[in-house]
């Protein structure tokens, strides 16, 4: 157990929070420092799969994100052209046990806010880390604004452009995919269904769900280009922009797109999987350590996973050892995720019409032959049960 134990988190996202009730419920004293000011996420869904509300559930979070949250009964994939369906997998028969949540952001961050707090955590928002110093026995936060602070134990879950990643790593320049994703989130008609659906083009595709009561729909937008947008999705494009580059899609991508009033953008960037996720008193987990592209819907749930083995890690085996336990039980994990999410992106965006064809029409045959075979190629991902280890 780490009963007593100082630890502080570096922020309070979905794997910031998560790991702070991890930590609190062995018994850690646990401190989250976020730099904004106020503890908030808005204008973004994410899909939460069986493995990550399974962490939820063990956090004592789960049913209040499903009092909010549409399940998924579908994922379906569409000729975006012509609005053919390519492929249904339904997940309510096929895997009627395993739930997929379609989830506001802001949701999720609101439930695992308030169980941290339940747990005795303290939030601190308006804390900016300008830089991160390890020495032996503690780690030091320069602070803008403020006095240096000295904390026993650190953890980073501050995300793509983590601090601690550059002191346990050094800087590297990631490589750019060639993609660029818009996000949106726009009224719904009331039709909606509740599923995810793809909608699939030559160099681009686009992702809607319904969030909330089904009066939002979320929405994803990832075009292959040659120029690239920064990193990071807080910035803001045209919405003309967005409906030109899918122009030639079929009516109902359209009239989701007519509804955007409001669109970010960003760039879509490939880091490598960190080498080192620790050193003496500090480690880091989600993002920080193993950014991936969105194209399994699994970074928020990566963080999750990585949240309750951390927290578990610790109490088995220490401040010291801990963290080194940690990064052999999920860095393999993390990396084979990755690579799924790379393999996604390719079989969305057939540019050449035969292999479009081709490609759609094996999706179709697999689907009339045994559904349940295309659905169950990640089953690795959804069975995974952190919490029973």
């Amino acid at each position: 157990m780490l009963i007593g134990q100082s630890i502080c988190v570096l922020g309070a996202g979905v794997g910031g929070l998560a790991t702070a009730c991890a930590l609190a419920m062995r018994g850690a004293r646990v401190r989250v420092l976020e730099q904004a000011d106020a503890v908030r996420e808005v204008g973004a869904g994410i899909q939460v799969s069986p493995n990550g509300l399974r962490v939820l559930d063990a956090i004592g979070a789960g049913d209040a994100l499903r009092a909010m949250s549409p399940r998924s009964r579908a994922v379906h994939l569409i000729d975006g052209l012509s609005d053919r369906s390519v492929l249904r997998m339904d997940l309510a028969g096929l895997r009627p046990r395993q739930e997929f949540l379609l989830v506001h952001r802001a949701d999720i961050i609101s439930v695992l806010l308030e169980r941290a707090q339940e747990l005795g955590v303290v939030v601190e928002t308006g804390v900016h880390v300008t830089d991160i110093t390890l020495g032996d026995t503690h780690a030091t936060l320069a602070i803008e604004g403020q006095a240096d602070r000295d904390v026993p134990f650190l953890v980073g879950a501050d995300g793509l452009h983590s601090r601690l990643r550059h002191v346990l790593n050094g800087k590297r320049t990631p490589f750019f995919t060639g993609q660029v994703a818009w996000r949106a989130i726009v009224p719904a008609t009331g039709d909606e269904p509740v599923e995810a659906r793809v909608f699939m083009g030559p160099g681009r595709h686009l992702v809607t769900y319904p969030l909330r009561d089904r009066s939002q729909v979320n929405i994803v937008a990832v075009e292959e280009r040659g120029g690239w947008a920064e990193e990071g999705w807080h910035h803001e494009d045209d919405p003309a922009n967005l409906r030109r580059a899918f122009a030639g899609f079929a009516p109902t991508t359209r009239a989701h797109l007519d509804r955007v009033d409001r669109v970010n953008i960003w760039g879509l960037f490939r880091h490598a999987v960190a080498d080192q996720w620790h050193k003496g008193p500090a480690v880091m987990l989600g993002d920080a350590a193993h950014p991936t592209l969105p194209f399994m819907a699994q970074g928020a749930v990566m963080a999750l996973e990585d949240a309750w083995v951390l927290g578990d890690s610790l109490a088995l085996a220490g401040l010291d050892e801990g963290p080194a336990l940690f990064q052999a039980r999920r860095r393999h994990r993390a990396a084979r995720v990755i690579e799924a999410a790379n393999a996604n992106a390719r079989n969305y965006h057939y540019a050449n019409p035969l292999l479009r064809f081709v490609g759609h029409g094996a999706l179709r045959l697999a689907g009339r032959v045994s559904p349940e075979t295309v659905l169950g190629r990640y089953d690795w991902i959804y069975d995974e049960d952190v919490t029973a280890s």
